[in-house]
C-alpha cells in the first residue's frame, strides 16, 4: 500500500458587510469543490504544507493560529491509502488566483453555501466540524463568526 500525506486549510475570510465566506477550490480533473490542500514535502511541517499550498493553489496567504486540526482518511486510488490534515485560518485578503493547470477555479463562498457546494462528505464533516469550533470559541481575538 502507498502512503500519500496531505495539508491544506479552510480559510475564512469576514467582509466590511460582516457576511462571512469560506474559500473554496474547483478541480479540473472531475470539477469537484473542496479546500485548497496539497503534498508535503521532504523537510516541512504540517503548517508549513498547509500555508504554502494554501499560497500555491489560490494566491491568499495565510498564517495558521488556531488548535483545530482534523484528519480525514481516504483511498483515492486502489493501492493509495491518502490522509489530509486540515488548519482552521482566516484572513483579510479579498483577491484570489487560481494555479495554472489543476485548478478550474478559487472562489470565496458565502458560508450559507458552503457545505452544499462540497463535493465530498469528507470535505462537509471537516467542514461541520470547524464551525462547531469556531461557534464555540470563534478566532483569537475576533468575535465569533455566525
Amino acid at each position: 500500500m502507498q502512503y500519500e500525506k496531505s495539508c491544506g486549510a479552510l480559510v475564512f475570510r469576514t467582509a466590511e458587510d460582516g457576511k462571512s465566506y469560506i474559500l473554496m477550490i474547483r478541480h479540473r480533473a472531475g470539477g469537484h469543490r473542496s479546500f485548497p490542500k496539497g503534498h508535503m514535502e521532504r523537510g516541512e511541517t504540517e503548517y508549513m504544507t498547509a500555508v504554502r499550498e494554501v499560497f500555491e493553489e489560490t494566491g491568499v496567504q495565510i498564517r495558521i493560529h488556531s488548535d483545530f486540526r482534523e484528519t480525514v482518511h481516504y483511498h483515492p486510488q486502489p493501492g493509495v491509502s491518502k490522509e489530509v490534515v486540515y488548519f482552521l485560518t482566516e484572513t483579510s485578503q479579498t483577491e484570489i488566483r487560481p494555479r495554472e493547470g489543476e485548478i478550474a477555479e478559487v472562489e470565496w463562498v458565502p458560508l450559507d453555501a458552503a457545505e452544499e457546494s462540497l463535493t465530498h462528505e469528507n470535505d462537509k464533516t471537516v467542514f461541520r466540524a470547524a464551525m462547531q469550533k469556531i461557534a464555540g470559541e470563534g478566532f483569537p481575538g475576533k468575535a465569533k463568526i455566525g
